[in-house]
């Protein structure tokens, strides 16, 4: 190799780093450049809490793995929800059945059901009411009713509670509470708030 040439190699030696960083900037700018533009996300429902079906003067029943009856539920009008899997019902009329055959009855304006029924919210002169349980001295127990603008009952555990002023009605006894929260299988009644209370004597009973 001639000297001229050695110098000249050793020229474009020295560059040949920066003329291969200005390709790669060169090549990453025309890549971004002509990249497609992502695909817009699909823009989502305005509001996804949404009917996806109606019933008009219904009835719908739920049974357990034996075939038994848990639950009925019937009302003027049902919406199905998918979203969350409920059932919103107005003039509701439900109806329970305990594997020991307790029947506890419930009425409102409305109510919010889960899929299965074992979860029930009540709006608007909610009335739950717990059928009087016959038995032997000491095991018989009086019919009893609540009462309220709003009640969550859970029929399968069969607890009864609420947040707002509630009438508690056992038998011939009466009670108010600003809030209440009842558990049947434990034999529970909490009220709280301003609680009064009216209980009738034994004879009158």
């Amino acid at each position: 190799m001639t000297p001229v040439l050695r110098q000249g190699w050793e020229k474009f030696s020295l560059y040949l780093p920066i003329i291969l960083m200005g390709m790669l900037a060169l090549g990453t700018w025309w890549l971004v450049r002509n990249a497609p533009a992502p695909i817009a996300a699909a823009a989502g429902p305005s509001n996804p809490h949404q009917p996806d079906y109606f019933m008009k003067l219904f009835s719908v029943k739920s049974f357990d793995a034996t075939g038994r009856m848990q639950s009925e539920i019937k009302g003027e009008m049902g919406r199905h929800y998918p979203d969350t899997d409920t059932l919103e019902v107005d003039k509701v009329h439900m109806r329970s059945v305990t594997p020991q055959g307790l029947v506890t009855l419930a009425t409102a304006d409305r109510a919010l059901s889960n899929a299965d029924g074992s979860e029930v919210q009540l709006f608007g002169n909610a009335v739950v009411t717990r059928e009087a349980i016959p038995g032997g001295a000491g095991t018989a127990q009086p019919r009893l009713e609540f009462r309220g603008e709003f009640l969550h009952a859970f029929t399968q555990t069969e607890r009864v509670r609420s947040d707002q002023p509630v009438v508690l009605i056992r038998g011939n006894d009466r009670f108010t509470a600003d809030a209440m929260e009842y558990d049947h299988l434990d034999q529970v009644l909490q009220l709280r708030g301003r609680v009064r209370g009216i209980l009738m004597p034994a004879a009158s009973r």
